[in-house]
């Protein structure tokens, strides 16, 4: 029979198959773009379909499908595999693990309690474990991972300071009751804390204003030490605060290389065994999630993508599951982890909005610290308003118009908006990753003023003789233009009062953000004006010309009442900007270039 899993073009052949389909798909079945989709699953079409965006038209899609088909149902997926109550045999005494412990760890760092324990059988299914912390007269529950051979671990993120008392609970003897206490300490310079959602804006754990200049590198802890290098340097030089990452790797255009190692252990060729999985993969994974927190980068983990041909995209039930929670337990001990459900969740074809909720549940149930949680769409948003959801994580809606949705998104879920696709800067043969550098800076603008962040990301095409090598895939150096510009609207932002601008009424052609009576900026994007005259409200004010391109911020010569008359170089990326005196200015007494020498 034929489900979510069949491939399209299968379907297409079978004659009650194309029956079905030109019932439920008639603009798709009988369309000259059907060749164009005769390899992908019928789960990843769907999401194209807007007439199936109703969860009821799907529905009836499935059961007419499951009636028809020339060949037999598909393998049932994994059953759960329950710890093994008798892995350790009554003999066995209680709690009699090895045990090492940290010396005084600082706030925000991680807690790593190290077992020694057995390792026969297979551990990673085998053998349940957990830690009870007793700090701060509060008590968290950690659950604990097989680190391979013999080795367990049990991480926290030390978010309190004071003693941690602690004991362990495990379905095996030797590590179940092991008791310990750990000290926290004051945090270290410049460590900050966990990110949380902060109204419609983010703040660290301990207060400190964040803004997640985001990023994208799809693949780059995939990718060959020497080019994982590359890319780090490239970050350190880089404006970014935010990237987005896969856990698995990606299949898909420019992303054709095959990973040295992979979460569970095995190969394409030969396989791959679901119920164990990879430590070293996951070490190489945590050194680069440190790697990124020693430059202030939040890691913004992609869980599940549909971008597969390792089979990792269908799994089942059990396997997710048992995935989710292995890397939720080792990685919730790092203070910069964010998690991102999906990538394109509605292009995952083999789950649905029951099989995210359980996941979601499960992230929420293994980490304990609270981290942001997010799911990205490609076409449908998925309901932002669940509880689990810390803030919305957008892709682009419109070839042209997204970043312009950020308020009506904000009103929407009442949660931070971030866009961290709104298409890339660069040169590729698709429409998602062909646009200026110039648009990509009009794009952050016009969410930034309305109340939102929006995302980098670059894909040029090598040159001749030059490895396939696109930042939003591979990560590597930057090419473009707009990582400057970007940096120099952050610099503004932090000028703001509390460090963030809030949409404010506009004009019907000029977005106007900032701080209502204070701190009030307007946008012009791709209009051109030669002058503006600014209505001002009550007070006297600084008006400041910037040109986003360039780079400057110009006076406007005097102090303002009422209105100003602003007078502008007739070409695009303008702003103005307008500060209530007497609050001390953070702008120049005269134009000021803010750049690197090399972008001139």
């Amino acid at each position: 029979m034929f489900d979510r899993s069949s491939v399209f073009g299968d379907v297409l052949d079978s004659p009650a198959g194309r029956r079905v389909l030109e019932r439920h798909l008639p603009g798709v079945a009988a369309s000259p773009m059907a060749a164009q989709f005769r390899g992908i699953r019928l789960g990843q079409l769907v999401a194209l379909v807007p007439e199936l965006e109703d969860p009821a038209a799907r529905d009836r899609l499935w059961t007419a499908l499951a009636e028809v088909g020339d060949g037999g149902s598909r393998p049932p997926y994994a059953p759960q595999i329950a710890p093994d109550p008798g892995y350790e045999g009554s003999a066995v005494p209680r709690g009699r693990a090895g045990l090492a412990l940290p010396g005084p760890v600082p706030r925000w760092d991680a807690i790593e309690i190290r077992l020694d324990g057995p390792s026969h059988g297979n551990p990673f299914v085998d053998v349940e474990l957990d830690a009870v912390f007793t700090r701060g007269g509060q008590q968290v529950r950690v659950g604990g991972f097989y680190d391979g051979d013999g080795v367990y671990l049990i991480r926290a993120l030390a978010d309190v300071e004071g003693e941690w008392a602690f004991v362990t609970r495990s379905t095996a003897r030797s590590l179940d009751g092991v008791t310990g206490v750990i000290r926290v300490i004051a945090p270290r310079e410049g460590s900050h804390g966990p990110v949380r959602a902060d109204g419609f804006h983010f703040r660290h754990a301990d207060g400190t204003r964040h803004r997640p200049l985001g990023t994208t590198a799809y693949a780059w802890t995939h990718q060959p030490e020497a080019l994982q290098e590359q890319t780090l340097r490239t970050l350190a030089e880089a404006p970014f605060t935010k990237l987005r990452m896969c856990v698995f790797p990606k299949s898909y255009l420019y992303n054709a290389s095959e990973p040295d190692d992979f979460p569970f252990p095995g190969s394409l060729a030969e396989g791959f065994d679901p119920t164990r999985f990879d430590p070293a993969h996951f070490r190489r994974l945590e050194r680069r999630i440190a790697q990124l927190a020693e430059l202030g980068i939040e890691a913004d983990l992609i869980l599940f993508h549909a971008y597969d041909r390792w089979g990792f995209a269908d799994l089942g039930p059990a396997v997710d599951d048992r995935y989710v929670r292995y890397v939720v337990r080792r990685l919730a001990a790092f203070s910069n982890v964010w998690w991102s459900l999906a990538n394109e969740y509605d292009l995952v074809w083999s789950k649905d909005e029951a099989d995210w909720e359980r996941l979601a549940a499960i992230v929420g149930e293994e980490d304990p610290f609270g981290h942001l949680a997010s799911i990205h769409n490609c076409r449908p948003f998925y309901d932002h308003s669940r509880p689990w959801i810390t803030h919305v994580s957008a892709q682009r809606v419109d070839v042209y118009r997204t970043a312009e949705e950020t308020d009506r998104w904000r009103e929407r879920w009442g949660k931070p908006v971030v866009i961290d696709e709104c298409a890339y800067e660069g040169d590729i043969d698709q429409g998602w990753g062909s646009i200026t550098g110039e648009e990509m800076v009009r794009r952050f603008w016009e969410g930034a003023v309305r109340g939102g962040y929006v995302g980098h990301g670059e894909t040029y095409l090598p040159g001749p003789g030059e490895d396939e090598v696109l930042w939003w895939s591979k990560g590597g150096v930057l090419h473009g233009s707009s990582p400057d510009r970007i940096a120099f609207l952050d610099r503004l932002l932090a000028e703001a009062p509390d460090g963030v601008w809030e949409p404010l009424p506009s004009d019907w052609d000029v977005p106007w953000g900032g701080v209502a009576g204070s701190h009030l900026v307007g946008y012009f994007g791709f209009n051109r004006p030669r002058f503006r005259n600014l209505v001002l409200p009550e007070g006297e004010w600084r008006v400041e010309v910037i040109d986003t391109w360039n780079m400057t911020v110009e006076p406007v010569p005097g102090i303002h009442r009422a209105s100003v008359r602003a007078d502008l170089p007739g070409r695009p990326y303008m702003a103005v900007r307008c500060i209530l005196s007497p609050t001390p200015s953070p702008s120049f007494a005269e134009p000021t270039l803010i750049a690197r020498a090399h972008t001139l």
